[in-house]
């Protein structure tokens, strides 16, 4: 499944859509404006919060959430003692562990789980400067956990990058 984002650069709340490659609305993420930490809602098409990504208040390092129905599903953070300074762990409820990494303020990354390819994050195959793909390699896996791994890597590095 491959998926269009297209980031809006000057938006109040960081709204933008994700579509198919249709070019249909699949999901929205919603930015939530004027809060303490930087929230996000996946929203699908009819409007429904699929998960919702949070960042975490305290923490030594900047943590972002990933919650479904009320329920945290993953945490994402900069991978520790990686040299490489785009890679990134996202550790699910369960104890499965992903690992991102690539060029991430580029939009160039992947995600992976146990050396497995999940999604490629790109902007290799646009022309459009603030417009990348997401491509879902497995038809099993969790299309929104993955829209929200992204988001959070994305806001991460930026942050990061920022300070």
């Amino acid at each position: 499944m491959r998926l269009l984002v297209r980031e809006r650069v000057f938006g109040i709340g960081d709204d933008y859509w994700i579509e198919d490659a249709d070019g249909r609305k699949v999901f929205l993420v919603d930015g939530k404006a004027m809060r303490l930490r930087d929230t996000f809602e996946l929203k699908d098409a009819q409007g429904r919060i699929v998960v919702e990504i949070k960042q975490k208040l305290i923490s030594l390092r900047d943590t972002m959430l990933i919650e479904r129905d009320g329920e945290q599903l993953a945490k994402v953070k900069r991978k520790r003692l990686s040299l490489l300074r785009n890679h990134y762990r996202v550790t699910l409820v369960d104890g499965t562990e992903l690992d991102v990494s690539g060029k991430i303020l580029d939009r160039e990354f992947a995600v992976d789980y146990d050396g497995e390819l999940l999604a490629q994050i790109s902007r290799r195959w646009l022309t459009v400067r603030d417009t990348y793909g997401i491509d879902i390699v497995r038809d099993d896996a969790d299309t929104a956990l993955l829209i929200a791994v992204a988001v959070c890597v994305i806001v991460l590095a930026e942050k990061e990058h920022d300070d």
